[in-house]
């Protein structure tokens, strides 16, 4: 028993050093950061892998889902921060573009809507001004399948 919890301690004292060091982040574009101060960056830990998402918005797990499977891809996500609208618009269309998305076209109407679309995919941005926040909408999900041939039956 007495040799028990020394052990114990020593375990979690290491385990919680490797959480610590493991949590450290390091910025690289420090520099070009301070030259350009309202640029932002994005996330290195992304839901999708080609929809970036500024450094400091936090994603809203309650009210975001995602669906992948057999190549599609499906999901809504929110996140929330504090920046200018006109910076996360800025961000996203520089962004996008990145990641060989087009941007088909941009609704302002005190919230900010940019539709971008690629080979056989979506992607809408809300951005939405709540007071001093900003809210983030990003739904993703296939492009509807052009020349379909539609039913001439009514539905009922």
């Amino acid at each position: 028993m007495k040799l028990a919890k020394p052990f114990f301690l020593s375990t979690a004292l290491c385990v919680l050093a490797v959480c610590l060091a493991g949590c450290t982040t390091f910025s690289g574009n420090s520099d070009i950061k301070s030259a350009n101060p309202g640029m932002l960056e994005p996330q290195s830990l992304l839901k999708f892998s080609d929809v970036p998402v500024p450094v400091g918005f936090k994603n809203v797990p309650t009210q975001s889902y995602v669906f992948e499977s057999s190549g599609v891809r499906v999901g809504v996500l929110k996140y929330q921060g504090k920046n200018t609208p006109d910076q996360v618009v800025y961000f996203y269309k520089e962004q996008m573009a990145m990641y060989n998305w087009s941007l088909v076209n941009i609704v302002e109407y005190g919230q900010r809507l940019l539709n971008f679309e690629r080979e056989n995919e979506s992607c809408i941005i809300n951005i939405e001004p709540r007071g001093s926040t900003i809210i983030i909408t990003i739904s993703l999900g296939p492009k509807s399948q052009v020349g379909a041939k539609k039913s001439r039956t009514p539905v009922k």
